[in-house]
């Protein structure tokens, strides 16, 4: 099972976003966090931040081991368009797009051996033998 994590409505061009996704598509989490910290572009941030949470979403909710994390997918999709006019020479106006995108990350890795729970009576044992090991240091 594969671990998803989405930023929706990133303000920066489906185009510009998609040249950076490229760099770290297949890559592990852990190189794709170093290559993007020394991407000198802006869509390094969000695509980084995308990563990142997909890396929590599968080590806390999904029990994955973090160190065996690899990028399987990474789609940028184009979001919202808002329309704008920009004011021009004898009164006109000419509009323009402020275009936003949408990162899809899908991480899977190697899952952590599920933890034994300790049995009913282990627990009533313990709890029991702590209450009187402080009714003697009382006495």
């Amino acid at each position: 099972m594969s671990v998803i994590a989405t930023a929706k409505g990133v303000q920066i061009s489906p185009r510009k976003v998609t040249v950076v996704a490229a760099l770290v598509r297949g890559q592990t989490v852990e190189d794709a966090l170093t290559i993007l910290k020394y991407t000198p572009r802006r869509a390094a941030i969000p695509v980084r931040k995308a990563i990142e949470s997909a890396k929590a979403n599968a080590d806390y909710n999904h029990n994955y081991k973090p160190d065996t994390l690899r990028i399987v997918e990474i789609s940028v999709t184009p979001g919202k368009r808002l329309k704008r006019f920009k004011p021009a020479a004898r009164g006109r106006a000419l509009p323009f797009q402020i275009k936003s995108s949408h990162i899809r990350v899908i991480v899977d890795g190697e899952k952590r051996q599920p933890k034994k729970p300790i049995a009913a009576k282990e627990v009533a044992a313990a709890a029991v033998s702590t209450d009187k090991d402080s009714t003697k240091e009382k006495a």
